[in-house]
């Protein structure tokens, strides 16, 4: 501690020096007629006071009788000078010698190195020997740079802070003698800065650099490079060195696109997403230093949406194009492409770096079509199927990813449809049309030709089909509305050809043997799917127009010439 020669006791000012005046911590010297007593030393003195450095300290100035004259303590600010340039007196010079941060000594000064047989005023009689009891707050040297200590450093470090980034960071503020000033744990929330742009003190700018996510360093600030003469606020005094222990949460560069790694891409690879395309994805969302913030995996639903076209934010809008079916990659979003400043809710923080480890279920576009590709089909091929054909099939069906969801062989059963009725998924039907018996086809169906956005039991919404399918029966139709069809041209006396015994009367005996005889000859064919008989009996209905139980010649009308006369009279 040194004290300068002034008139005014209460100007005094205490400074640590490099010089150490004892082998060891803990003696107690006696430098030259000044005798040191170090009555409490800390465990850990890292460093000791030597000349030329500046201390910031507390003190109590008593005379040999205990009476005390001045106190730092009493003025509620500690004093701040420096050691070793003749403005103290010259036993406060060497009694703060070899002193660590924390260290409280009592330091008893004798005349002739203090204020000698003049005094100090009123204050100080000549020839008084003074008794120091300091406390060593701060020491610092303008030679001095920002120490820094990686406490703990992650395994895989790929980027470090640079000039210009933007950091996220937790931090503890201490002063260097251990009196916490201010901590981002209490506020809850990250600081938030540029580097090296005048956003933080000096030293922090530098004391960050370097720096990986994840990593945990501990940052020594001299005052010069921290808030110097000013301090701020009441936490921080001023000529205070600061010491932080950072933990760096998140880094970007404002100049930062999205990055794309991790890839694992299938084999085969037909086609990639492009801008317009919806997209059935899942997803693990967590910040850069590994938090998770979302997952669709544990929601068990995929998230759907269309790409390129604003409807996600910007940075997964472009990592989501030019994907494959069944790819998985990771991709890591700046906050300018993500969530901004603003953040999302209370999970996503402001200015926070998002990273995405999708995998890619299926994507389609809604102008796609149905895919078809023949896998087999047989040499001999006279006749396929078409609409109002009834049709027996075997089929599998799973998503893209290849889950299975369905197959006719669960039930050992073969499947039956009416092509064009209606009675399956649009897709299905349009993919069963053309087909031979014995082919075998496998048929991409997209979703607005499937099961929707809404999708069905066991079939999510938005979801791709595939399905593996195989004709294994075709039964040739009749038009919506027909029982009946003449395969060749009907008989010219169509009266004539059932009344077989001439009688002019047809029962309905008379009418089923005729209508079988024509199905057997291969002249006329019945509506497939129903029964033989209640097709007659509807058939006979039809054309029994009095309902005497048999046609006379004046009944008896084509479906042809009915639909005619009806559409005469609605004209």
């Amino acid at each position: 501690m040194i004290v300068a020669k002034t008139s005014t006791p209460s100007s005094w000012i205490v400074h640590l020096s490099c010089v150490t005046t004892c082998s060891y911590v803990g003696c107690n010297p006696t430098i030259g007629d000044v005798v040191v007593d170090r009555y409490s030393i800390p465990k850990l003195c890292p460093r000791e006071v030597k000349s030329g450095d500046h201390v910031r300290y507390h003190y109590n100035v008593t005379f040999q009788d205990g009476k005390t004259f001045d106190s730092s303590y009493e003025r509620g600010a500690a004093s701040v000078g420096q050691t070793g340039q003749g403005r103290l007196i010259a036993g406060i010079d060497k009694g703060i010698q070899g002193m660590c941060v924390n260290e409280r000594r009592k330091v008893t000064v004798p005349p002739h190195l203090a204020y000698g047989s003049l005094g100090a005023g009123d204050v100080v009689p000549p020839d008084t020997t003074l008794v120091f009891d300091l406390m060593l707050l701060d020491m610092w040297n303008m030679a001095d740079l920002v120490v820094t200590e990686t406490l703990s450093t992650p395994l895989d470090c790929k980027r470090s802070v640079k000039r210009t980034d933007f950091v996220r960071y937790h931090f503890n503020g201490t002063l260097l003698d251990g009196t916490p000033f201010d901590s981002s744990y209490n506020k809850g929330q990250t600081h938030d800065s540029l580097v090296g742009e005048g956003w933080l003190i000096k030293g922090m700018d530098e004391g960050l650099l370097g720096m990986c996510v994840g990593e945990t360093r501990h940052i020594i600030i001299p005052p010069f490079l921290a808030y110097g003469q000013k301090g701020s606020g009441k936490e921080i005094p001023p000529h205070a060195t600061l010491v932080f222990d950072v933990l760096l949460v998140d880094l970007h560069n404002p100049k930062d696109d999205i990055t794309v790694d991790n890839q694992v891409v299938p084999e085969s690879c037909p086609r990639k997403s492009v801008a317009g395309d919806y997209i059935r994805y899942h997803y693990n969302g967590t910040f850069l230093n590994g938090l998770t913030f979302d997952t669709s995996y544990q929601r068990n639903n995929t998230y759907n949406t269309y790409i390129g076209m604003g409807y996600v934010i910007e940075g997964m809008d472009k990592g989501l194009q030019g994907v494959c079916i069944g790819e998985r990659r990771r991709v890591i979003l700046p906050p300018h492409m993500a969530y901004g400043e603003q953040g999302a809710g209370k999970d996503i923080p402001g200015s926070a770096v998002l990273v995405f480890d999708i995998h890619v279920v299926d994507f389609h576009n809604p102008k796609d079509t149905v895919e078809i590709q023949v896998t087999h089909k047989p040499e001999v091929c006279n006749v396929t199927s078409d609409v109002d054909d009834l049709i027996h099939y075997h089929y599998n069906c799973s998503l893209l990813d290849g889950t299975r969801l369905f197959s006719s062989s669960d039930d050992d059963n073969l499947q039956d449809t009416v092509l064009g009725a209606d009675k399956v998924i649009d897709g299905l039907d349009e993919s069963l049309r053309g087909m031979c018996v014995g082919e075998r086809r496998t048929v991409i169906v997209p979703p607005h030709l499937g099961h929707g956005e809404k999708g069905a039991t066991g079939v999510p919404g938005s979801a791709v089909l595939r399905f593996e399918l195989e004709l294994v029966d075709l039964q040739k139709g009749v038009p919506e509305g027909y029982l009946f069809v003449w395969v060749e041209d009907a008989p010219l006396e169509l009266f004539q050809a059932l009344d077989v015994n001439k009688n002019g009367e047809v029962p309905i005996e008379e009418f089923g043997a005729f209508i079988m005889l024509q199905v057997a000859e291969g002249k006329g064919r019945m509506k497939p799917g129903m029964d033989p008989e209640e097709i007659i009996a509807d058939m006979f209905r039809n054309q029994d127009r009095n309902k005497d139980g048999v046609i006379v010649a004046e009944e008896l009308k084509l479906k042809v010439e009915e639909d005619k006369e009806r559409m005469h009279e609605e004209l």
